[in-house]
């Protein structure tokens, strides 16, 4: 008998990386499988492009409450259909976990309960301290007890996941390496470049390595690229911003030579999952980045590229790679072979289907 999902997600598909690389690249495999899913969105497409603007206080009031109009539409009247209840991260952004609780207490609905950060922590900047409590961070524990199973993003979260619920699945997040992700870098340029992507929010982290940066262009020639919705606030002599898109990702992501992935020491960063490792080194590109978390697990140091901490480390690390092409050239090969082995859809595949049973 063939199964039936609904994800309850949080955004519009194919927008979000956290969703669109732990759920949404999924989709074929489970077609294959003959499991039938549907998905429902808090934010639709339109909601998606004011979200993150300034201003338009009305306009992102009426997208949250239509958000709420529609989830609570889908758990009243059409969740009943469903074997599994998936739901990323959390079933609406603000207020108490009711939608979760009607779920598993009252219609006692299996639910696969999904995140790939420490999103117990209120990781809010001082000038937004009320969304401390709009947002309602302890419902995390509750929703993870209440779970038939937490899919965790490494063994971080699982161990945290673990003091609230038996049944946890350490989920990595993944690329698929055979039909997107299957590309190699190749090193033969004129002008190397050291490339980051990723959203606004974690741009901060970039702020780790602007001395370093700055150091080095009186060194070496070299263009920094930066791929990101919004425009890094700092200048350098070659700096270059790439608006990102999904249609240009794996184009955009091979214009660069070394990838970079700065972090800071503390619990929020111990909960990433080395997401942007992931992206590079699927396509060959070496990376370095801090020793925090899951990228100790996926970066094996003058292997597939290096782990850095002080200043002088990061900047030894990236001159070496800058000036050695052949080194640029086996790391990137060593990088892919360890995604293609264990943070790719295809390797991951039996995983993931262990939820839904």
């Amino acid at each position: 008998m063939a199964k039936h999902v609904l994800f309850i997600l949080p955004y519009p598909l194919h927008r979000a990386p956290s969703q669109r690389f732990r759920v949404e690249t999924y989709f074929p495999l489970l077609a294959q499988q003959n499991i039938h899913y549907d998905t429902d969105v808090f934010f639709d497409n339109e909601a998606w492009k004011i979200l993150y603007e300034e201003g338009s206080a009305l306009q992102k009031a009426g997208a949250v409450l239509k958000g709420f109009a529609r989830r609570l539409k889908t758990i009243l009247f059409k969740s009943k259909k469903y074997d599994y209840i998936f739901i990323h991260r959390e079933a609406a952004p603000l207020g108490p976990p009711v939608f979760e609780w009607l779920l598993a207490r009252v219609f006692r609905k299996k639910i696969i309960y999904d995140f790939d950060d420490a999103i117990w922590i209120p990781n809010i900047s001082k000038s937004n301290y009320v969304a401390r409590y709009v947002k309602c961070f302890w419902k995390v524990k509750h929703i993870s007890k209440w779970a038939y199973k937490v899919s965790a993003g490494n063994q971080y979260l699982a161990a945290w996941a673990a003091k609230q619920n038996t049944s946890v699945v350490i989920n990595p997040t993944c690329v698929d390496t055979e039909n997107r992700y299957n590309q190699q870098k190749h090193q033969e340029t004129d002008l190397v470049s050291i490339g980051w992507t990723g959203s606004h929010s974690t741009m901060k982290y970039l702020d780790l390595l602007y001395d370093v940066l700055k150091e080095l262009e009186n060194e070496i020639p070299f263009t920094f690229r930066v791929i990101c919705d919004r425009k890094p606030a700092f200048s350098l002599q070659h700096l270059e911003f790439v608006k990102w898109r999904e249609a240009t990702e794996i184009e955009d992501l091979l214009s660069i030579n070394i990838g970079v992935m700065p972090l800071e020491q503390d619990e929020w960063s111990e909960g990433k999952c080395g997401f942007k490792l992931i992206q590079y080194m699927a396509l060959g590109i070496p990376s370095v980045a801090s020793p925090v978390g899951v990228n100790r697990e996926i970066i094996e140091p003058g292997k597939n590229g290096f782990l850095c901490q002080t200043r002088e480390e990061w900047k030894e690390a990236l001159r070496r790679l800058l000036t050695d092409e052949d080194m640029r050239t086996k790391f990137g090969e060593k990088g892919r072979e360890k995604i293609v082995e264990h943070f790719s859809t295809q390797s991951n595949a039996s995983n993931f289907l262990s939820l839904l049973t």
